[in-house]
C-alpha cells in the first residue's frame, strides 16, 4: 500500500524506487490505452467514440495482458456549445459529448496477490475535441456544488473542468453520474475484500482524475483508498479543495515536467508552507493577508495538490527541447519516468 501512497510516498521519490517506477509506468499505460482507443478522426462516422469493444479494449490498444477487465465506458459532456451565429462549421467541431475513458477492475488472481488487493482503475485521456478546448479556457474558480460546510472558504474548482464533469444531455448522463453509479456497484460487489481505487489521467484527464477522487470520497462513506496518479495535469482547485482531499485520505502523485507549461496554469499559486487552513495572521509569498484576500476574491488563486515527482525534458538527449507539444506529450512523461533516478541523477540513458 505504500506504493499506493499510504505513506505519501515518503522515501520513494528521490531516489525513485524501482517498483514505484514500474507502477507509475503501468498506470501510464492505462492512460495510453485511453488515447489509442479514442476515434480522433474527424472524418470518421464514429468520431469521438471508443474504437474498441469493452472486452478487448486493453488488448487491442496494445496494452497486452493486464489482468484487468473493462467494466464501464465513460463519456464527458461539454457545458458549452458553438454559438448559433457561427454557421457552416463541420459537425465534428460542435461535438458536445465524447468518450473520455473507462473503468477497469483487476480480475487476475496472481495480480491481486501481487498487489495485495483488488485494484480498480479509472483512466482518462486528455483534451482532443474542439469544445473540450473551449472548456479548458473557462479558467476561473467556481464553488463545488453540494459541499456541506461553511459557505465561505469552501472548495472551489476550475469552471470548465467542473462543467465537463457534471454536464449532461438528454441522451448522455454526466461523467459524475456514470462514475458514481459504477463505484456504487463495485463497492457492493467487492466491498468486503481489500480494495483500492486508482484514478489516472494525462492533461485534462489528470484534472478529471482529481475531481473524480474528490467526488467519490465525498459521496461514499465506505469508499476504498483512493489514489490519483496524474501526468502533466493543470491546476484544478483552491487550497480548500486540497484540504478536503487530504482529510479524506486521498493520495495524489503528480508527475510534472518542469519544461511543460500546462502544470503551471491556470491562475497562480500563493503558498505559506504551513497547514493549508492556517492562513490567519501570516504573510503568504511575502504579501500581507489583505492583499491575498483581495487576490483570492478574483477567483484566480489555485493550489497544487499532493506529492510531486518533478522531471525535465532538458535532461534527456532524445527529446526536442524546443517543442512545447513534445514537453506535454504523455509519451514524453513516460520516457522521463523510465530514465529518472534522483534529483542528483535526473536522467540515466541506460534505463530509458
Amino acid at each position: 500500500m505504500e506504493y499506493q501512497g499510504s505513506n505519501n510516498w515518503e522515501c520513494l521519490l528521490d531516489p525513485l524506487d524501482h517498483t514505484l517506477r514500474s507502477e507509475i509506468l503501468r498506470y501510464g499505460q492505462f492512460v495510453e490505452a485511453a488515447y489509442r482507443s479514442f476515434d480522433s478522426d474527424p472524418m470518421s462516422p464514429t468520431y469521438a467514440t471508443c474504437r474498441f469493444p469493452r472486452n478487448s479494449l486493453l488488448t487491442r490498444s496494445g496494452f497486452g495482458q493486464t489482468g484487468y477487465r473493462v467494466t464501464k465506458n465513460l463519456r464527458a459532456t461539454c457545458g458549452v456549445q458553438m454559438p448559433r451565429w457561427i454557421g457552416g462549421v463541420p459537425s465534428w467541431m460542435s461535438t458536445q459529448s465524447s468518450w473520455i475513458g473507462y473503468v477497469a477492475i483487476c480480475q487476475d488472481k496472481k495480480e491481486i496477490a501481487r498487489l495485495g488487493r483488488r485494484d480498480v482503475v479509472i483512466a482518462f485521456r486528455g483534451t482532443i475535441t474542439c469544445l473540450e478546448w473551449v472548456e479548458n479556457l473557462r479558467a476561473t474558480l467556481i464553488e463545488v456544488p453540494d459541499y456541506v460546510g461553511p459557505k465561505s472558504g469552501g472548495p472551489m474548482v476550475e469552471r470548465g473542468f467542473l462543467s465537463l464533469y457534471t454536464s449532461r444531455t438528454a441522451t448522455f448522463s454526466s461523467l459524475q453520474d456514470m462514475i458514481r453509479k459504477e463505484i456504487s456497484k463495485i463497492i457492493e460487489l467487492y466491498g468486503d475484500e481489500p480494495l483500492s481505487l486508482t484514478i489516472t489521467g494525462h492533461s485534462l484527464g489528470a484534472a478529471l482524475a482529481i475531481l473524480s477522487a474528490y467526488d467519490i470520497t465525498a459521496t461514499f462513506a465506505n469508499a476504498p483508498m483512493v489514489t490519483v496518479v496524474s501526468f502533466g495535469g493543470p491546476r484544478v482547485g483552491n487550497r480548500s479543495l486540497r484540504c478536503q482531499l487530504d482529510k479524506s485520505g486521498t493520495r495524489i502523485l503528480r508527475i510534472v515536467n518542469s519544461d511543460d507549461p500546462i502544470p503551471k496554469v491556470p491562475g497562480f499559486v500563493f503558498e505559506d508552507g504551513d497547514d493549508v487552513e492556517s492562513t490567519k495572521n501570516v504573510h503568504v509569498a511575502n504579501l500581507p493577508r489583505w492583499i491575498l484576500k483581495y487576490v483570492e476574491d478574483t477567483q484566480w488563486v489555485y493550489a497544487d495538490m499532493g506529492q510531486e515527482l518533478r522531471l525535465s525534458s532538458k535532461e534527456s538527449p532524445y527529446l526536442n527541447k524546443s517543442s512545447l507539444a513534445t514537453c506535454h506529450d504523455l509519451k514524453t512523461y513516460l520516457h522521463l519516468v523510465k530514465g529518472f533516478v534522483s534529483s542528483k541523477c535526473p536522467f540515466n540513458e541506460m534505463m530509458a
